[in-house]
């Protein structure tokens, strides 16, 4: 359905490290800059984009908006989130933790905060 999520940030390089880390931990490669400025993130088949905003205003937050991130294991939540919070993320909502329909589940602020949360297949 989708062909990329575009999120704003203030601070690309802090971005960079943020998103390098955490996609390092799920098994994905570092950010790469395209002509733009944009920064790129390609990871089985999805692709994340982050830019300064074009209209020159800061970036802000979607209240009420989260990304979710395939992760393939629990082990790979539990990196994600471990390497977030190292590069400058916040831990938000309950700690990681299995769901009722099995998928286990982690949520993290980005340095601009941004809410993403890494997460297991739910349990057939």
């Amino acid at each position: 359905m989708f062909t990329h999520v575009m999120i704003g940030s203030n601070d690309i390089e802090q971005a960079r490290r943020f998103y390098d880390a955490t996609f390092a931990a799920l098994g994905g490669g570092p950010g790469e800059m395209d002509q733009r400025g944009r920064l790129i993130y390609l990871h089985e088949g999805g692709r994340l984009m982050i830019t300064k905003p074009i209209d020159g205003k800061p970036a802000t937050v979607a209240n009420g908006g989260t990304i979710g991130i395939s992760a393939a294991t629990q082990v790979h939540v539990l990196a994600w989130h471990v390497a977030g919070t190292a590069n400058g993320g916040t831990a938000i909502e309950s700690p990681p933790s299995e769901r009722p329909n099995g998928s286990f589940v982690a949520y993290l602020r980005d340095p601009d905060g941004n809410k993403l949360t890494a997460r297991t297949q739910p349990k057939k």
